[in-house]
C-alpha cells in the first residue's frame, strides 16, 4: 500500500512517500529548484520519491494533502469581513488565486501528478500532530502542535494511542505564538518564516527588558498556557505587514531595516520575545502532563523547532521522554499527512520499538553514489583523491580537522528538515576559538552573531553538556558542563556582538554567549561513516565534539548534489570538499570563473 503525503502552497512545500507504513522518501522542493522555503507545488520532490521507490504514480493508492483548503478559505474570507474595509489591498491580492486554484486543490493535485486516484485531506494541526506521534518509538504519548497558523488552529494538544491520534483541545486564529514569534522576528529586520531562529539566536546577547511589556500589553497568559493576543497592535490579520504603528509606539520606533546595524535595543526584544516563547510552551507542557498523565510528549509545528523552548520542556522533567518531528514546519506536514492517512483513516496496525524511532535519522532524501561523483569529477576534469576504506578516508579527514581545517561533508542520503545532520554539513573543530568567526564570515557568509551547533557521540553527550537524553536532530539546547566552562572576568566590560569571540569553554567554537548548545548526538548505528568521524578526531584530539553547520552560504538552500556542493566549496573559503570516497583540496582546484552560467560551469546529465 503506498500513500503520496504532500504539503504545498504557503512555504516549505515537500513530498513524502510511505509504503507499508515506512517513510521510504521525504524532501523539501528548495533542494531540488534551489529556492529557499519554495513553497510552490513540490513537483520535483514528488519526482524524487517515486524515482527513489522505483515507481510511477499509477502505483500510488493514496494522496494526502496536509490541510483543508476550504477551511483555509473560510478562516481568510470571514477575517476579510471582520476588518472590512481594512485590508482590501491584501484581500484583493489573494482572492484571485484561491479562486482560480487553491479551492479546486483535489482537481489541481490530480493535474499536477497526473494521478486518478483518491486524494485525502486531513487537517493541518492533525498532519502536524500525525508527523509527531507516529514516528516516535511511542506506542502513547501527550502530543503537542504550535506554529503561525494551519486552517483555524494555531495550537493544540492531545493523546497518541496505537495508530489513532486525537485532539483535544485548541487554540485558534488570530491569537498565535508563531505569529507572535513572527511578529518580533518582522519587527527586528528578519525575514517571516524564514528569521525566527535568527532571533532565537539573538537572544543570548540580550537582557530580557520587555517581557512584562510583552505580557501586559500584547498577551494575556493564563496559567495553563492559554492565551489571547491584544490585535490592536498587530497587523497580519488584514495588512500586509506583521505590524503596525500601535506596535511601533509601543517599542519606540519602527521595525529594524533589514541588513542595517543591529543593536542593543534588538538584543533586548529578541531575549524578551524568546522568554516570553519558553513561558507559554513551559505551561502548556505542565498543563497537558496533568490532563493527560502521559509520560511521553512528541512535538510538532514551527514552533517546536524552537530548540532553546524545547530544551527547557525536557528539563522540568515533567515527561520521561520527549521526541519532535525533525521537519515539525510545514514541510514535516507532508510525512505527516501520509502517516495520517495509512494509520487513521485506513487503520492499518502500528508497532513500536521502544529504542528506535521510525524516521531513519531524517537521512531520507537523495543518495549519490560513487560512481555517480567519480563520474563528474573524471567528466570535469576535477582533481580528487580517491580512499575506498571507511576507516582511511574519517582517518584523514579526522586529521584535516585537527588541522583546523574546515570541510565540506557530503556522504549519504540527504537531510529532511531545516537541520544538516552529518550528511550534507560543514565541519570543524570545536576547540577552535577563531572557528567560529571564520565559519561565520568566510564561509557562511552570514550574520557574525550565530552560533554553530556541536555534532558529538551520542555516548559521550553526558561528559560534554548538561544532558543525559539523545538529541539526534539537533532540537534540544542545553549548557556546555561547568567543569568545561571558563570563567569571564572581562565579560562585564563587553557589549552585544562583542560578548561572541570570548573563549567561554573548551570547546568554543559551538559554545553560545550564554554557554548553551544546539546539541546534536551521533548514534553509530543510525549514521555509522559519521560517527566513525566523530570517534577518529577523538582518538587524535581527546575530544569527541566537532562544528557542524549546514552545507550551504547565506540565502541558499542546503545543497542535494555533488554539482551544487563542488560549486558551494569552491566560491567559500573552505579548505577541503570530502564527498562520498572522495576527498577535494581546495589548492589543487582551478578557480571558478565569477561570471559562468551555473549550467556550463559542468558537464550535466
Amino acid at each position: 500500500m503506498i500513500v503520496l503525503g504532500i504539503s504545498a502552497f504557503y512555504h516549505d512545500s515537500a513530498a513524502a512517500l510511505i509504503i507499508d507504513g515506512e517513510i521510504i522518501a521525504a524532501a523539501q522542493e528548495e533542494r531540488f529548484t534551489r529556492v529557499k522555503h519554495d513553497y510552490r507545488f513540490p513537483t520535483n520532490a514528488v519526482k524524487f520519491c517515486l524515482e527513489f521507490a522505483k515507481l510511477n504514480i499509477d502505483d500510488v493508492n493514496y494522496v494526502a494533502f496536509y490541510d483543508k483548503p476550504f477551511l483555509k478559505f473560510e478562516r481568510l474570507l470571514e477575517t476579510y469581513l471582520m476588518y472590512a474595509p481594512v485590508g482590501i489591498k491584501s484581500f484583493i491580492k489573494a482572492m484571485p488565486l484561491w479562486i482560480k486554484e487553491k479551492l479546486w486543490m483535489k482537481e489541481l493535485i490530480k493535474k499536477e501528478l497526473g494521478y486518478e486516484g483518491v486524494v485525502l485531506f486531513p487537517e493541518h494541526h492533525e498532519s502536524h500532530a500525525a508527523s509527531a506521534f507516529f514516528p516516535s518509538p511511542f506506542d502513547e504519548a501527550a502530543f503537542l502542535t504550535i506554529d503561525g497558523v494551519g486552517e483555524w488552529t494555531t495550537t493544540s494538544y492531545g493523546i497518541g494511542r496505537s495508530n489513532q491520534i486525537q485532539i483535544l483541545a485548541d487554540i485558534k486564529f488570530p491569537h498565535s505564538i508563531g505569529l507572535l514569534y513572527s511578529a518580533f522576528t518582522y519587527y527586528t529586520g528578519f525575514k517571516v518564516n524564514s528569521g525566527e531562529y535568527k532571533v532565537m539566536g539573538l537572544a543570548p546577547y540580550g537582557e530580557p527588558k520587555y517581557v512584562d511589556l510583552i505580557l501586559s500589553e500584547l498577551i494575556d497568559l493564563k496559567e495553563d498556557g492559554s492565551f489571547k493576543m491584544n490585535m490592536k497592535y498587530f497587523n497580519y490579520c488584514a495588512g500586509l505587514t506583521m505590524t503596525n504603528k500601535n506596535f511601533h509606539k509601543l517599542f519606540g520606533g519602527p521595525p529594524r531595516k533589514p541588513e542595517s546595524k543591529l543593536t542593543q535595543k534588538e538584543m533586548d526584544i529578541a531575549r524578551s520575545v524568546q522568554d516570553v516563547t519558553e513561558e507559554v510552551m513551559l505551561r502548556m507542557a505542565r498543563h497537558i502532563k496533568k490532563e493527560t498523565n502521559m509520560k511521553n510528549l512528541c512535538l510538532a509545528g514551527g514552533v517546536a523547532l524552537n530548540c532553546v523552548a524545547n530544551g527547557k520542556i525536557w528539563r522540568e522533567n515533567l515527561f520521561e521522554n520527549i521526541w519532535i518531528q525533525p521537519a515539525a514546519g510545514d514541510a514535516g506536514g507532508a510525512v505527516g499527512a501520509a502517516l495520517f492517512a495509512w494509520y487513521q483513516y485506513l487503520n492499518n496496525q502500528r508497532k513500536t520499538d521502544s529504542k528506535n524511532d521510525f524516521q531513519n535519522g531524517s537521512y531520507l532524501g537523495p543518495l549519490y553514489d560513487d560512481s555517480y561523483i567519480e563520474k563528474f569529477l573524471i567528466d570535469n576534469e576535477i582533481p580528487f583523491n580517491k580512499i575506498s576504506d571507511d576507516r582511511e578516508l574519517t582517518a584523514k579527514t579526522a586529521n584535516l580537522l585537527a588541522d583546523e581545517k574546515v570541510i565540506g561533508w557530503f556522504q549519504g542520503r540527504m537531510e529532511f528538515g531545516p537541520r544538516a545532520l552529518g550528511a550534507r554539513s560543514i565541519i570543524g573543530d570545536a576547540r577552535s576559538p577563531r572557528m567560529q568567526s571564520v565559519m561565520n564570515l568566510k564561509i557562511k557568509f552570514r550574520e557574525s552573531f550565530r552560533p554553530f551547533a556541536p555534532s558529538v557521540l551520542e555516548e559521550k553527550v553526558s561528559e560534554y553538556f548538561d544532558l543525559d537524553y539523545p538529541s539526534p536532530y539537533m532540537l534540544l539546547v542545553a549548557n556546555v558542563k561547568k567543569e568545561r566552562q571558563k570563567n569571564m572576568p572581562q565579560e562585564k566590560e563587553l557589549w552585544g556582538i562583542e560578548k561572541l569571540n570570548a573563549v567561554r569553554s573548551d570547546i568554543p567554537a559551538v559554545t553560545h554567549v550564554d554557554y548553551s548548545a544546539r546539541i546534536q548526538t551521533v548514534n553509530k548505528n543510525v549514521n555509522p561513516i559519521y560517527h566513525q568521524l566523530i570517534s577518529e578526531f577523538e582518538k587524535l584530539s581527546g575530544c569527541a565534539v566537532i562544528v557542524n553547520t549546514s552545507f550551504n552560504v547565506r540565502g541558499e538552500p542546503i545543497v542535494n548534489t555533488p554539482e551544487e556542493a563542488y560549486k558551494c566549496f569552491m566560491r567559500t573559503n573552505m579548505d577541503y570538499l570530502v564527498i562520498g570516497h572522495f576527498i577535494l583540496s581546495k589548492q589543487e582546484q582551478k578557480p571558478l570563473e565569477k561570471d559562468q552560467d551555473w549550467k556550463k560551469e559542468f558537464k550535466l546529465d
